[in-house]
This record gives structure tokens, C-alpha cells and sequence, in this order.
């Protein structure tokens, strides 16, 4: 028996046990300066720890997965703050004393952890990234994915918006831009909210062999009407893999809000490899949790014997590449000045819009507004 014959072996005797898995599904508060973050900390360790006391009893849980927004809240969005002074009083840095405090929380419940944060990159002195982070049961982050795409109201730098200085930095294969991390409970990647949107994004992690996504947060009405769901099981499904997708219970905008706002809808989900939602909770308002059990030993076998449900095992790569050849939105965009505030955002994708009609590939609407046309045209 070869050396790689024996590494096999002992692979294939390393079965995952099964385990729970927790979306968690907090009311947060918008943070309005760095103090704020801890109240939202707090709030998020002892709805853990509840969550794992109820939980436990069925089966251990290793796996915790918090939503987007829930450690800073969204308030850069909503006020439309300037970028380059958000990095200077609101990033978060990685390590950090947040992700200490999460760490803390791992090692006393003994699970890993995801979360988000809008945080600080060496590389990129003015600039901050949306990014997903997982923490071991040891306390340790061991995993950083950095937001791909953004919506029309996020100020976040993402790798394309520095291409150049990115692919330097980083490299031009898949980790630069689909990590994923093997650890004792399967193969993890991050996928976080507008990503999810975009089918791409979790076929880049599992190309580079994810068995379990995480995708954060989604707003109404989006949730209610269904795109959430619909989302969140095409990513599963189309990729053979599971997806906990946590998102808010409510949100408090203001450090004094009177009142929590369902902003978000709730209904955390965790979707399993076959498409189908086996945990939601579907109200929002009050602070709660969907669980459910991930069995990686299952998915391995499914990925190793269907002819049928597997898809990416088939897919004839050449052909699809041509899709891709013409670009659609700038790089580059972010090199020598922040990301816009809302109106010049904007136009960047009314400008995408009218490329797109340019090329013939979408027809201009007989009752049009006009607004597609790109600057100077």
C-alpha cells in the first residue's frame, strides 16, 4: 500500500459525528460608536447560552452562527456615513478584543463560531471590508472570507473594488476569494447576505470543496415574499452542500430606540444538502434561534454515490466560461478613493445597467425613466 493509500484509509475511518447546529436570531442594536458593540455582545452570549442549554439535550452543539449586523447593526447604511471616518472609529480589527470576547465564548461552550464584522485589512490603510470570521472551540479565529458583492446602500470596500492591488496581496486562486476552511465538523466557507443573491459565489466555495455555508442576514420585505428561502436552498441544492443562514430578529437603530423594528423577518434557516429547510423560525420581533442536525459523513456519501442530485460533478467547465468573458461592472474602482455614499453608488450601477443594454443583451422598457445612460453618453 502506497503512502497515499494509507493517507486515504485513514481518511475515510474519520467519520464526522453528528451534531447541532444553531442559527442564532438576536434583536441588535445599531452601533453608533465602538462602546456599543459590547451590548450587542452580551445580548449574543446569553442568547447562546440559552440556545446550547435547550439544545444540548439532543445532541452536541458545535456550531454557532450569528447574522450580519448582529456585533455593529447597519448604522453606516442607514445615516450614509463617510467611509474612510467609519474605518477610523467603527472598524473592527482582526484578532481583536470582539473576537476575544467570541473566543471566550467558543472555549466555554466548547463549538465554533461564526460571525460578521465590518473590519479593518492591513493591506488597505483607508479602507474597511465586510467579513465573515470563524472561531474554534480553542478560541482562535481560523478562518476570514471578505464580501464579494455589496448592495446598492453598502459602503464596504470588496476585493474587486482594489482588484489589482488585491491579486497582489493575495494571490488569483480560489483562497483569494472562496477560502474555505477544513476543520473537525466538515469543510466551512462564508457566504454573506447580497452574496448569496448570486449563485457564483457559493460555487466558488464549493470548487474549493465546502460541505457547509454560512449566509447571514436578509432584509424585508425579502424575506416575507420568499427570496431568502428560495436563495438559500438553490445554494444548497445546487452545490450539495448545507447552508445556516441566521438572520435578525429585530433591530433597534438607535442606541435609544424605544422600540425594536422587524426590519429583517427572521426566519433563520438551516438548509441541508438536498435543498430541503430541515430548522426555520419564522417570526421575527423577539430574540430566538432555529437547530438542526448536520450529518458530513451523510453529504460525503451522497456526493460519492448519486448519479443523480450531484451536479457540480458534471458540469463541463469550458462552456460555462464563456459567460464570463465581457466585464460588467468596473474594477478597480476603490484604489485611489473610498467606496461613494449612496447617490454616486448609484450611478456606478445605473452605468452597469446601461452597458448591459448597449451590448443588446437586455432591451431597453418603451416606458423607460432614462436614468441608464452612462455619465458623458
Amino acid at each position: 500500500m502506497t503512502h497515499e493509500d494509507k493517507v486515504m484509509k485513514e481518511e475515510e475511518g474519520k467519520a464526522i459525528e453528528q451534531y447541532m447546529a444553531l442559527a442564532l436570531q438576536p434583536v441588535m442594536r445599531g452601533a453608533h460608536k465602538r462602546a456599543d458593540i459590547q451590548v450587542n455582545l452580551d445580548h449574543i452570549a446569553e442568547l447562546s447560552r440559552a440556545a446550547v442549554w435547550l439544545t444540548a439535550i439532543d445532541l452536541p452543539v458545535r456550531l454557532i452562527a450569528i447574522p450580519e449586523g448582529a456585533l455593529q447593526g447597519f448604522t453606516d447604511e442607514i445615516f450614509d456615513w463617510d467611509h474612510v471616518d467609519y474605518v477610523k472609529r467603527m472598524a473592527m480589527d482582526i484578532p481583536g478584543p470582539e473576537t476575544k470576547y467570541l473566543g471566550d465564548l467558543a472555549r466555554d461552550l466548547d463549538t465554533f463560531i461564526i460571525a460578521q464584522a465590518k473590519v479593518k485589512h492591513p493591506a488597505f490603510e483607508e479602507r474597511f471590508f465586510n467579513c465573515a470570521f470563524v472561531i474554534d472551540p480553542q478560541g482562535n479565529v481560523i478562518h476570514r472570507h471578505y464580501k464579494l458583492q455589496v448592495f446598492a446602500r453598502e459602503h464596504s470596500t470588496v476585493p474587486h473594488d482594489v482588484w489589482d492591488k488585491w491579486v497582489e496581496v493575495h494571490g488569483k486562486g480560489l483562497d483569494a476569494f472562496f477560502p474555505v476552511t477544513d476543520t473537525e465538523i466538515g469543510r466551512i466557507g462564508c457566504v454573506i447576505c447580497m452574496e448569496g443573491s448570486y449563485p457564483e459565489t457559493a460555487r466558488g466555495l464549493a470548487m474549493n470543496g465546502a460541505e457547509i455555508i454560512y449566509r447571514p442576514s436578509y432584509p424585508e420585505p425579502y424575506v416575507a415574499n420568499g427570496l431568502w428561502e428560495v436563495q438559500n436552498r438553490a445554494r444548497a441544492l445546487d452545490n450539495t452542500m448545507y447552508c445556516i443562514a441566521p438572520n435578525p430578529g429585530s433591530y433597534m437603530p438607535m442606541p435609544n430606540s424605544a422600540f425594536p423594528l422587524d426590519t429583517f423577518g427572521g426566519n433563520s434557516m438551516i438548509v441541508d444538502y438536498q435543498g430541503r429547510v430541515i430548522s426555520n423560525h419564522k417570526a421575527g420581533g423577539g430574540a430566538s434561534y432555529a437547530g438542526a442536525i448536520i450529518d458530513i459523513e451523510a453529504l460525503r456519501q451522497y456526493r460519492e454515490r448519486s448519479l443523480w442530485g450531484n451536479w457540480m460533478r458534471d458540469l463541463r467547465t469550458e462552456q460555462y466560461r464563456l459567460i464570463y468573458d465581457q466585464p460588467i461592472y468596473e474594477k478597480n474602482l476603490c484604489l485611489s478613493r473610498p467606496p461613494l455614499k449612496h447617490a454616486g453608488t448609484d450611478d456606478l450601477y445605473r452605468a452597469s445597467t446601461a452597458r448591459l443594454q448597449e451590448r443588446g443583451i437586455w432591451k431597453r422598457p418603451a416606458h423607460g425613466t432614462g436614468r441608464t445612460r452612462r455619465p458623458g453618453k
